[in-house]
């Protein structure tokens, strides 16, 4: 028996002298592989009597589990070190900020839209949308606009192939026409017809791309209706507007005459900072005028009894006025880390 000790005290030290998994299972072939001590040692149970076989079988079972135990103890411990090792050689610096998921935001445009349409409903404003794929009726006739009229070449606008007289709108004016035959509808029944004030703002598109131009743009046309509306309201609305829009009480408007073909008399609005890059400098922001006659009888309204005026004005360049931005283009590229800029 005791040299089954001695096996037993042998293969623990040669486990423990296994560096890795493969030098143990060398070692163990030692002992327990087909050659090994202890197998050997079973096989030669064979030429002892039944008495001192069962006896000796016993013992040596015994060392085998032995063995064994000190096997599986010695694997595992590799194992733990192993484990050990890799985590040491990947460790994570847990104090790190995590990354996290990119929060999104508003457009920059979209969210001059939402502060024109602030300021204009605190004023009595409402908002009016309309289609975008519009009629010639709509998009011209019905705005004093000639079919000899150069907006309607195919060099200016956006027509559809397979719609006759049909288009990408130029401009949201033709909201107004709708707007105007819905509340003259709305109230056909009564002999006063309240005020109509409104803004609409959208999506607009025609065939122009440089630095301050874009195929697809915005626009916010403006009208205000009603029996004594005059040029002096139209100068002190949108005056008031873009000062509460810059949030500057010094800012400097002037009004251009100019032509349009849906207004009479017209007009282009300019401003004027008074600090800043632009300190000095006149820039055209929008057009203006009187809503043409005509443009009031397409509308259904009597120009004899009724007055209006009419603006209309790019979101865009107010945006970049606003934010110093100055290529149109960047708001419409996709590219994040401009974008990122103004969430």
């Amino acid at each position: 028996m005791d040299q089954l000790d001695q096996l037993v005290t042998q293969a623990e030290a040669d486990f423990s002298a296994a560096v890795d998994a493969a030098a143990l299972e060398v070692a163990k072939a030692r002992y327990l592989g087909k050659a090994g001590s202890l197998t050997e040692l079973l096989k030669g149970l064979g030429k002892l009597d039944p008495e001192a076989r069962k006896s000796a079988g016993a013992e040596i079972n015994k060392a085998k589990s032995a063995i064994e135990a000190l096997l599986n103890a010695r694997r595992d411990a590799l194992q733990r070190a192993a484990l050990e090792a890799q985590l040491a050689a990947e460790a994570l610096d847990v104090t790190l900020p995590g990354r996290g998921q990119g929060v999104g935001g508003l457009h920059p445009v979209v969210r001059t839209l939402e502060r024109v349409e602030q300021l204009f409903r605190s004023i009595g404003f409402d908002v009016a949308e309309g289609p975008e794929i519009e009629t010639d009726f709509y998009n011209f006739t019905a705005l004093n606009t000639p079919a000899n009229h150069p907006a309607r070449s195919m060099h200016d606008t956006f027509y559809l192939e397979n719609g006759e007289g049909v288009l990408l709108r130029t401009h949201t004016s033709p909201v107004q026409i709708r707007a105007m035959q819905a509340h003259v509808e709305a109230y056909k029944d009564r002999d006063t017809m309240p005020e109509l004030r409104i803004i609409a703002p959208g999506r607009v598109y025609r065939v122009d791309s440089d630095a301050t131009h874009s195929p697809m743009f915005h626009q916010v046309e403006g009208l205000w209706v009603g029996e004594s509306v005059s040029f002096a309201d139209l100068k002190g609305v949108v005056a008031d507007f873009l000062r509460s829009f810059f949030e500057s009480d010094d800012l400097q408007v002037r009004f251009r005459p100019s032509f349009f073909p849906f207004t009479e008399p017209s007009a282009e609005i300019d401003v004027a900072f008074m600090s800043g890059a632009l300190k000095g400098r006149w820039l055209e922001i929008a057009g203006c005028g009187m809503v043409h006659p005509n443009v009031l009888r397409f509308g259904g309204i009597d120009p004899e009894r009724y007055t209006g005026f009419a603006f209309g004005m790019g979101p865009d360049r107010l945006t970049m006025l606003r934010y110093g931005v100055n290529d149109l283009r960047l708001f419409f590229e996709g590219d994040l880390r401009f974008l990122g800029q103004f969430r």
